[in-house]
């Protein structure tokens, strides 16, 4: 399940909501990435290109189906302007066993990292300024070949 949205969510009622009545799949792991704040960074603001966006993400979800079988997913990703302490992106997975959970988390979180097509960009006191993913996250991915 993919959810590309401006409004705010609760990681917790996710989760929750995610593994409701759930008892095919011994572990879950989640990772909620917030709005760093700090300096003079006021705002994150991310645009896209709906419909693109989600399907380029089903794209990503699909690979990581294909390295795990038998896992199931739940990637929510917002856009618009985001401030410092709020949620940005929530990725959870489960799966039978823990080891396949954590590597597809890490493989979702990775890949949308550098592979979904979002523009972001922080708004610090007087300007705004357009970020790219770092080096480290690249090879992050390169590592999943």
């Amino acid at each position: 399940m993919i959810a590309v949205q401006s409004k705010i969510f609760d990681p917790g009622a996710e989760l929750n909501l995610f593994m409701k009545g759930r008892t095919d799949k011994g572990a879950v792991v989640s990772f909620t990435g917030h709005v760093r704040g700090g300096g003079d960074v006021t705002a994150l603001e991310l645009e896209h290109y709906p419909g693109y966006t989600e399907a380029e993400i089903e794209k990503i979800e699909a690979s990581a189906l294909l390295k795990w079988p038998g896992i199931e997913s739940r990637i929510i990703h917002r856009f618009g302007k985001l401030h410092p302490g709020e949620p940005i992106v929530f990725v959870a997975v489960c799966a039978a066993h823990r080891k396949d959970a954590f590597e597809a988390a890490s493989f979702l979180m990775d890949y949308l990292k550098t592979g979904a097509p979002f523009w972001k960009k922080e708004i610090r006191a007087g300007q705004e300024v357009w970020i790219e993913p770092k080096a480290t996250d690249y090879a992050a991915r390169r590592g999943w070949d």
